[in-house]
């Protein structure tokens, strides 16, 4: 009889939670087998087609997409392993350029050389973005759902995706947001502004259930709650409050 794995020895191996491998049944990309007793199993072909999944993903695709891609199987593991390797070396590449940056600094200090302006502001971003994502996890633990936090670990953003870059044209938006506060929600201004807001949310919606999205909803709706303990706070609350009253005008 070929081996199997139960779910949770499944998510022990893989790192996956058992909350994320029971989403992707539930989205219909993996049927795992069944017990007598009914309990779920995993076996090489299984196995293989969560591989299939969780290296698509990496590689930018939506969930839509890897079901219409992988319901043949046609796709051949060869292939999956290059996608697997594309994003492994671009991950890498990212912590090899943090850590010469910390030696290169390390290496100033050592020899007494004063570290300059652009040293620092570089030092400076990799702290935040590594503080951020912490505060970020902390808040998130507490406004979504433990199912959401799952589906939001079962759909990354997609490999080489810019979130430095992508969190500063948010933050750009958010300023801009707040000075039209005064203009009304009916204003032309406003209206303008809530396009542009939409479009800024389209790479998130386009991997977003409705899950992420109604967490990430509630999250902003109550970020009075939270707002101090996140330093790179996109948007003010008034902000959110007034992009939400022009989509209630428009609807």
């Amino acid at each position: 009889m070929a081996e199997t794995l139960d779910i949770r020895e499944v998510a022990r191996r893989t790192g996956l939670t058992s909350r994320a491998l029971r989403f992707y049944e539930a989205r219909g990309l993996v049927k795992p087998l069944r017990t007598h007793s009914g309990r779920r199993v995993y076996g090489r072909g299984e196995l293989e087609q969560v591989n299939r999944i969780v290296a698509l993903k990496r590689a930018g695709l939506t969930l839509a997409q890897i079901a219409s891609l992988t319901g043949d199987r046609r796709l051949d593991l060869g292939k999956l392993i290059d996608l697997q390797l594309e994003a492994v070396d671009a991950k890498r590449a990212e912590l090899d350029e943090a850590r010469s940056l910390l030696l290169s600094v390390k290496s100033r200090i050592d020899r007494g050389e004063p570290v300059d302006a652009a040293t620092f502001c570089s030092l400076i971003k990799n702290e935040d973005l590594m503080m951020s994502k912490d505060q970020w996890d902390k808040v998130s633990e507490r406004y979504l759902t433990e199912e959401q936090r799952a589906e939001f670990a079962a759909n990354p953003p997609p490999t080489g995706f810019d979130q430095v870059e992508y969190s500063r044209k948010w933050a750009d938006l958010g300023e801009r947001v707040q000075e039209a506060i005064p203009l009304g929600a009916d204003s032309p201004e406003a209206q303008m502004l809530y396009d542009a807001w939409q479009e800024l949310l389209a790479p998130f919606k386009a991997v977003a259930t409705p899950g992420m999205m109604a967490g990430v909803t509630n999250l902003y709706e109550r970020m009075d709650e939270w707002k101090g303990e996140v330093s790179n706070v996109p948007f003010t609350p008034e902000a959110f409050r007034f992009i939400q009253e022009i989509g209630r005008k428009r609807s």
